[in-house]
């Protein structure tokens, strides 16, 4: 099998290991430091935070990491934020995962990319490199990350990786600062660029338990307008819907513990001082690998997490919508303070979704967005207005917003369950 993306490599994996457990992927989080301040963002921390970067894995513990995942049987290594490049020693640490013949994604928001970066990405050619693009006009991008200047320097970042031949994608998180600009992103992306371009409107609460990145959220009904203005994407979630609907219940879930996803059982993450959990956004539960070792913690510490026992029954696990929904436990531990609480906005955005394709969702317990729910009418309005083309994602405005207002950083009520991890 020719490994080309990155789910010809799961598919491969799934052969390979099936029934196994191994840290096959491993997520690595060098920094919370970004020289952007984006209003959605739910980790970034200050370029000039230096307690944030004293904190940080050293070198040399970079190094030691990277060998212990070796002897692991680690393959597939993912670099992300923060900002990558905001660690003057990233491109040595880089280096020295590439040596040791990992193969490598690179996350990062392309404004720290010089000629010599490229020049050394190019030497060193990583499997794969992704940039977070904010807005397809310098107005947009800018009202979101919130640093003049960073528009120019994304655009010349990507035209550096693109003149060297590298393996580039382009990706964004739709906002109601950027959610006119959607579609002319991807317009961009594929024909100025010639690259793939995906969105995801998934938008968390912040890892210090501040809400304030909701602030930017879409609505349920504008997620689901956008995701269904393209008639390929509209496409797709029918073929996951009907396959979640016509499909053996259950198959692929375990019912009986709280995580389900491949978190501990085939990938895992560590944050920028050593903190291992089971995935980037899961920070309840976690192991340091300064204080011990890598291998202590996904045999002992990850095993004892994944195979964690519920604690109630949910209306999750009825749910029949699982293609349709975002819902995770980690999701649940950023937004409710609990892995085993659903979160209202995916429930809300997996019903409609099914709504607006004519699917008859089975009751499946107390769920608000079910006939009799505290969401269901309304979801049924939003339903009928998408189904008419009421909400015409073409004729979608830039948001208005006072000038000079920048966001607050409010706790959420009773937190988010993080914080006390730390």
């Amino acid at each position: 099998m020719q490994v080309t993306s990155y789910s010809d490599f799961s598919g491969l994996l799934h052969q390979k290991f099936l029934g196994k457990r191994a840290p096959i992927e491993v997520s690595i989080e060098l920094t919370r430091r970004c020289p952007l301040e984006c209003r959605h963002c739910y980790n970034n921390l200050p370029m000039g935070d230096q307690s944030a970067r004293k904190a940080e894995l050293t070198f040399d513990e970079h190094c030691k990491l990277l060998d212990e995942l070796v002897t692991a049987g680690c393959m597939w290594i993912l670099y992300t934020g923060g900002e990558i490049f905001a660690r003057k020693d990233f491109p040595d640490i880089y280096k020295e995962a590439k040596k040791r013949g990992f193969l490598i994604t690179l996350f990062t928001n392309g404004t720290l990319i010089t000629p010599k970066v490229a020049d050394m990405l190019a030497e060193w050619r990583p499997f794969a490199i992704e940039i977070t693009l904010y807005g397809a006009t310098r107005e947009t991008y800018e009202a979101l990350t919130q640093v003049p200047g960073s528009y120019d320097r994304c655009m010349k970042g990507i035209q550096l990786l693109l003149e060297r031949g590298l393996p580039l994608k382009l990706k964004t998180v739709p906002t109601t600062v950027n959610r006119h600009e959607i579609y002319e992103m991807k317009r961009m992306a594929e024909e100025d660029f010639g690259v793939e371009f995906k969105f995801d409107p998934l938008v968390n609460p912040r890892i210090d338990c501040s809400a304030s990145p909701l602030d930017v959220r879409l609505r349920p009904e504008e997620v689901v307008a956008l995701d269904f203005h393209d008639s390929k994407r509209r496409a797709e979630y029918l073929r996951l819907a009907t396959k979640d609907l016509e499909g053996p219940h259950h198959e692929d879930r375990n019912l009986e513990h709280v995580y389900f996803c491949g978190g501990g059982m085939k990938s895992c993450a560590i944050d920028p001082t050593g903190n291992l959990s089971i995935c980037v956004i899961s920070h309840q539960d976690t192991y340091s690998i300064r204080s011990g070792s890598f291998q202590e913690g996904w045999q002992s510490f990850l095993l004892q997490t994944r195979t964690k026992p519920k604690t109630r029954k949910t209306r999750c696990d009825d749910c029949r919508l699982h293609s349709l929904c975002s819902m995770c436990p980690a999701n649940g531990e950023l937004e409710a303070g609990d892995p085993e609480s659903p979160v209202d906005f995916l429930c809300q955005v997996a019903h409609l979704r099914a709504y607006a394709l004519g699917m008859t969702v089975p009751a499946h317990g107390d769920c608000p967005c079910c006939d009799g729910g505290k969401f269901h009418q309304e979801l049924l309005h939003s339903t009928d207005r998408i189904i008419h083309k009421q909400i015409n994602v073409g004729n979608w405005a830039p948001a208005v917003r006072a000038p000079g207002l920048l966001p607050v950083l409010q706790p959420q009520p009773g937190g988010c369950g993080s914080c006390s991890a730390h």
